[in-house]
């Protein structure tokens, strides 16, 4: 599943290969989201011209609608969407963080109040696992406990705890039901304490799982916490297993991510910007949306090397956007989308030349966040 290649010598970012049944592909990597079954703004075809290696979707969302029945009957979720590399499907326990107003979280599970009707629905973590299941998921993930930054010590244990007996009663339900070509990552959860963390690692690790997602982070920490976090689990996970930063990806924190041993991540990052018309260039973000670019006549990025920044300018995208044309969106998410993927294959071209430290150096000296 997971085989690691080399490791920096300066740092503990890593070359590996994960394969999945759909397909095999290099790592550290980037997946896009598809919360609904589908990458805002681009087709199926669009994310195989850009050589997207998988994707995320949401099983809670996709529970409410369309309906686990509609995408079982359409055969699954590859053919419900037309895409066939590697599906992850998140648990809903996200939606226990964000959606906190509408839900009530117990030991036997979590009962929302649907946010499409209004409708109560209980997941319990044996549920959560046969709709991923019956989805056609190539990686489940089991329900968990996400709490926020601020919450006390005691809270964070609880949902650490919760999380732990979850996933216990998650891979006992898999091991009955599942797949043996299906594979089963935990969620480490523990907030930002070091010793709740290793517990939730040390149970998990007990119970064979074939990947690890770190949970519970980006939701408000200190980015000094949060990469002691990483970095704490680096040192106390078995390198034989890939490390998922569920959430998580602006570029200069995937490079400090990356540098701290993480392998796979997924954000929304490149199709929300796409939407509000900027664009991810190796200079920074630009919103061509705005008055600087309504004549200017060069790409997005002059070394990108997608179908876009070829043929379009900024001053078309510009008008695109501005005008309300949907083409606008579709055009700017297939460039973010692009560069990173292209941002991911660079990282990886660093690490296997062991200058990875000096690429992010490079990277950091061009990029400008703002």
């Amino acid at each position: 599943m997971f085989r690691l290649i080399k490791q920096s010598s300066d740092a503990k970012a890593r070359l590996g290969v994960f394969k999945s049944r759909k397909n095999e592909f290099a790592t550290p990597a980037f997946f896009p989201v598809a919360t609904q079954a589908a990458v805002k703004g681009l087709s199926a075809s669009d994310l195989d011209q850009v050589g997207i290696d998988g994707l995320l979707v949401n099983a809670y969302h996709l529970y409410l609608r369309p309906g686990v029945e509609v995408i079982e009957a359409s055969g699954g979720l590859h053919s419900f969407m037309g895409f066939e590399k590697t599906i992850i499907t998140d648990s809903g326990g996200y939606q226990i963080f964000s959606l906190r107003h509408l839900r009530k979280v117990t030991d036997k599970g979590a009962e929302f109040q649907s946010h499409i009707d209004g409708k109560t629905i209980f997941l319990s973590p044996e549920e959560v696992i046969r709709i991923q299941l019956v989805l056609g998921s190539d990686v489940v993930v089991p329900l968990d406990e996400c709490v926020k930054f601020s919450a006390p010590f005691e809270e964070v244990a609880s949902a650490c705890s919760r999380t732990i007996e979850w996933a216990k009663r998650s891979k006992d339900f898999f091991g009955k039901n599942g797949k043996k070509d299906v594979l089963f990552f935990g969620i480490i959860q523990g907030g930002i304490f070091a010793d709740l963390r290793k517990k939730c690692l040390q149970e998990l690790s007990g119970l064979d799982v074939d990947g690890f997602c770190i949970g519970g982070l980006s939701v408000g920490e200190p980015e000094d916490l949060r990469y002691n976090i990483i970095s704490f689990l680096e040192k106390e996970s078995d390198r034989k297993y890939l490390r998922y930063f569920m959430g998580f990806g602006r570029p200069p924190e995937v490079l400090e991510a990356v540098e701290r041993g993480i392998d796979l991540f997924d954000c929304v990052i490149p199709t929300r910007f796409g939407r509000t018309g900027t664009a991810y260039t190796n200079e920074g973000r630009i919103v061509v949306r705005n008055s600087p670019f309504a004549k200017d006549q060069s790409p997005l990025d002059p070394d990108c090397p997608c179908y876009v920044c070829k043929k379009f300018s900024r001053a078309y995208l510009r008008h695109l956007v501005n005008s309300k044309e949907i083409l606008g969106i579709q055009l700017l998410t297939f460039h973010n989308v692009f560069w990173y993927k292209n941002f991911m294959v660079r990282i990886r071209e660093a690490i296997s030349q062991d200058r990875f430290r000096e690429f992010k150096k490079e990277f950091l000296s061009r990029f400008k966040e703002k």
